[in-house]
């Protein structure tokens, strides 16, 4: 019992409400503040600043896609929420309906389009509301030191484009049917993430884009969750980990637990026409749930220890990720 008490009190002091904007802040909110818009807030952005610069969002659903230019310093931007370990508390939705159909790239129809560096994104769900028929972007982050914390990103084909330089995702809400992470140069380690699943046959999860041995491109997801989206009834074994968008794709499921929705052969080809996988690093350690088991394809395999961070995000990583959103 007193371990119970001491266990449920420290759960307590770690779970905190942002209900109010840090000192300096730009404020978004739909009954005023400094703006109205999320889109008026990131204009209004020193661009030629070196010094941290801050938006806090209140509650409300901002109908509007946002473009995030890049920028000389840091940028924080928090989401009000009444707990902010968690994206199931979030108050803040970034909604658009934009598909590749509309525009002229996959990072055109993104609701969220982060090009800067050096940024820090907490408590807001972002979903693009397309649908199926095309690709349609939740998030394309194009650019390096991005980390996204408590963050819900939803979306049915490439919900989440981890494009280039080093990316962090913790404590994250992903939901998609179709190849729904992706990206070719970027080095994204996703960690204590849940990744929900639409009601699709032979969906993919991520499609890993490294199209040669010397660029980076690696993908890892760490201690986090595979299921069916809830309300969503997915049919077991319809889901694969992952296909090679292109030959060198790099990506590792490790300390994940995975619902049945996962295909016992783990992983899949591009195409009949166009498989990639000669040169593929698809990988996995100490998984663990029914989708989990099975033989796997012929190009994946079993590693013999964990993916370190240090790999993905370099040594000095701790100097711009948040950690306490890590496992």
């Amino acid at each position: 019992m007193k371990f119970c008490i001491v266990a449920c009190f420290a759960a307590s002091v770690l779970a905190a409400s942002r209900t109010t904007a840090p000192s300096g802040s730009i404020v978004v909110a739909k009954s005023g503040g400094d703006y109205t818009t999320i889109s008026d807030a990131i204009s209004a952005l020193d661009t030629d600043s070196s010094e941290t610069q801050t938006i806090f969002i209140e509650e409300g659903t901002y109908e509007e896609q946002v473009y995030i230019p890049e920028l000389s310093g840091k940028l924080v931007i928090y989401g009000q929420t009444e707990d902010d370990t968690t994206y199931s508390s979030n108050t803040v939705t970034i909604t658009s309906g934009l598909a590749l159909a509309d525009v002229s790239d996959d990072d055109e129809s993104a609701t969220l389009r982060n090009w800067a560096a050096q940024t820090a994104i907490y408590n807001i769900n972002v979903a693009n509301t397309y649908g199926e028929g095309s690709q349609a972007l939740a998030l394309s982050a194009y650019n390096t030191e991005q980390g996204y914390y408590g963050c819900q990103f939803t979306g049915f084909q490439d919900t989440v484009l981890a494009e280039t330089g080093y990316q962090v995702y913790g404590g994250c809400y992903i939901e998609g049917a179709i190849d729904f992470i992706f990206g070719q140069t970027g080095n994204a380690w996703f960690d204590s993430c849940t990744i929900g699943v639409l009601t699709y046959g032979d969906g993919t999860i991520t499609a890993q884009g490294r199209d040669s041995s010397s660029d980076d491109g690696y993908f890892v997801i760490n201690e986090s969750t595979i299921e069916a989206a809830s309300g969503e009834d997915v049919v077991e074994g319809t889901y694969y980990l992952g296909r090679p968008w292109e030959e060198y794709a790099r990506v590792v499921f490790q300390k994940t637990v995975m619902s049945d929705v996962i295909n016992s052969a783990g992983w899949v080809e591009w195409s009949t026409s166009e498989p990639n996988t000669e040169y593929v690093l698809f990988g996995e350690y100490d998984n663990s749930g029914d989708g989990s088991e099975g033989t796997r394809a012929s190009f994946a395999e079993e590693l013999s220890s964990a993916i370190e961070i240090t790999t993905i995000l370099g040594s000095d990583y701790a100097d711009w990720v948040d950690t306490s959103y890590l496992a």
